[in-house]
């Protein structure tokens, strides 16, 4: 998820969680109707609670690796009881979960409020922290120590196709040169080694030259999370993990905020609606098996109103996909 500098910076003092697309989710989900939800990325439980709300007899197990999440769960189990049930794992576990044969999945992929404005947390180089980045804080290594004994090989992986850095050589470079220095131990002076590396340039439009919105640091900064969360494997392993626990006529739903994160979704649901995946996709059609039917071909986004009422919507798309 790519922030513009005025969504970093403005207004967002206070922690606060505000759920995405969380009325088109629920026109996919459709929980009025009843039934047992799977909510893989809990984080500030919005998602959960609008189901849980849809109706009296609905039952929500959320899943969330956390240890933040799982203190607010505690809350929604003393207000649901037995509707709510929650795991704290990686939803790449998805498969440890007892319950099964679920009305619908949903996943939310990202960051939470929560964690963006945890200054401890080490997501943002909007507060000056120790460069953590790790979803579950109590295990793996953090992004500071993937920064200092990473291969190079790892480091280009993270830059350049996690983060989709176009100018990923220099900051490598810069990277490699600062080990043992201390300016990778901190949010903020690993975002101004970046910022003098590759300092913001702009870009030409009609009018004229315009300062860049993003900061220099936003795309490392996203592909170093990724890197060391493992983020884009896990939604491959939950995704298919989630298929196969729903019932027939179920509903998958996956909300996405950057590019990596929705190709993964949209080539996996297009593969289970028997289409071709991607563009260079060459098997017949006699040799696609069809499980499952988009809901949509095109990925629902943020309306104008829900972008001014949370910058962070701006990013998001949502699919899903239904199991014959």
């Amino acid at each position: 998820m790519l922030l513009s500098v005025d969504e970093i910076n403005g207004g967002m003092g206070e922690a606060k969680h505000v759920s995405v697309l969380l009325d088109a989710s629920m026109d996919y989900l459709r929980p009025e109707q009843g039934g047992i939800f799977l909510d893989g990325t809990f984080g500030g439980g919005g998602h959960t609670r609008a189901i849980l709300e849809r109706a009296s007899d609905v039952i929500v197990v959320a899943i969330d690796q956390d240890p933040e999440a799982a203190k607010r769960a505690e809350l929604f189990q003393k207000e649901f009881g037995e509707r709510f049930k929650f795991y704290a794992m990686n939803f790449s576990e998805l498969d440890r979960v007892e319950e099964g044969d679920f009305d619908g999945v949903l996943f939310d992929f990202g960051l939470s409020s929560f964690q963006l404005d945890s200054e401890e947390r080490g997501f943002s180089f909007r507060f000056n922290a120790p460069l953590d980045m790790r979803m579950n804080n109590r295990e793996g290594i953090t992004a500071s120590e993937f920064l200092e004994t990473a291969s190079e090989s790892e480091l280009i992986e993270a830059v350049r196709d996690f983060g989709e850095e176009r100018s990923w050589r220099k900051v490598v470079g810069a990277i490699l040169k600062a080990r043992g220095t201390g300016v990778l131990s901190e949010t903020k002076s690993f975002a101004q080694l970046i910022e003098e590396t590759i300092p913001s340039r702009g870009f030409k439009s009609s009018k004229g030259f315009k300062p860049s919105k993003i900061h220099p640091a936003t795309k490392t900064f996203q592909g170093v999370r990724i890197a060391i969360n493992k983020e884009l494997d896990s939604i491959r392993i939950a995704l298919e993990s989630a298929f196969r626990r729903l019932k027939s006529g179920g509903v998958l739903v996956a909300i996405s905020f950057h590019s990596l994160e929705d190709r993964i979704v949209k080539r996996f649901f297009r593969k289970l609606a028997g289409r071709p995946e991607h563009r260079n996709d060459g098997q017949f059609s006699d040799e696609r098996a069809v499980l499952g039917k988009m809901i949509a071909t095109k990925a629902v986004q943020a309306s104008e109103s829900e972008i001014n009422q949370n910058p962070r919507s701006r990013s998001a798309r949502m699919r899903g996909v239904q199991k014959l």
